[in-house]
């Protein structure tokens, strides 16, 4: 399928989510989605892809469900009341580990807002300690804040420190060592949906979103490198 943006009729498919947020309605409109949501996403992830491999030659670009697609349903032991999603989510990510543990390009919208992001949005225990041992060394410490002051002065949101107090095996006298008490690296940024989403354009637009976050996404990969997630220890 050609990818020619994503459709309007798939917002208005998930605002009817919304307000008919059950499996049974889901179910009943099964070709809809197919039409107005997956589809497009399908074609998404193959263009993107393809864009992306310029930046990542080994860029993991999957058109399907747990893969570069979210599934539409939510934990239903946690959502009993409202089990589908009414936000579409798609990641592109680089490396071995679990998609939501590698350093990514991700993107994901909803009837009132598109958010374009890069890095990883949540270090698990073990990639958390992984991450802490890594920035110990002052080099790896001092070009990551570079990378992140650079993403600011371009316009783009960081994640606030997530921990308040600093790790005890951390020196809170070394320079940036704000970045101890991070729990994710990403740069982000949102946008109404507009024109541009609903044409070929939006590859154009969060292309150029992804090559300017390429120093930050590249930094994750070689943090990801030297942990084992598997093993649960940092090399």
């Amino acid at each position: 399928m050609t990818f020619n943006g994503f459709p309007q009729e798939g917002l208005q498919f998930l605002s009817k989510i919304i307000t008919h947020n059950s499996k049974e309605w889901l179910d009943a409109h099964r070709d809809e989605y197919e039409r107005c949501i997956v589809a497009p996403n399908k074609a998404y992830v193959e263009e993107m892809g393809e864009h992306l491999q310029i930046l990542v030659p080994t860029i993991h670009a999957e058109p399907k469900t747990n893969k570069s697609l979210f599934r539409i349903y939510r934990d239903a032991r946690f959502h009993l009341n409202d089990p589908i999603k009414t936000r579409i989510g798609i990641i592109f990510w680089q490396g071995a580990g679990h998609r939501m543990q590698s350093s990514s390009f991700y993107m994901h919208y909803d009837p009132f807002e598109i958010f374009v992001a890069t890095g990883i949005r949540n270090f698990k225990p073990t990639l958390l300690t992984a991450y802490r041992a890594y920035i110990q060394n002052d080099e790896r410490r001092n070009e990551l804040h570079g990378i992140l002051q650079n993403l600011k002065a371009k316009g783009y949101t960081l994640p606030e420190p997530k921990y308040k107090r600093m790790p005890r095996e951390c020196d809170s006298k070394e320079a940036h060592s704000y970045l101890y008490r991070m729990g994710a690296l990403y740069g982000y940024t949102t946008f109404p949906p507009d024109e541009i989403f609903h044409s070929e354009a939006i590859i154009d637009r969060n292309f150029k979103i992804y090559e300017d976050m390429l120093p930050l996404q590249q930094w994750l990969y070689e943090l990801t490198l030297h942990c084992d997630t598997d093993a649960d220890t940092f090399k």
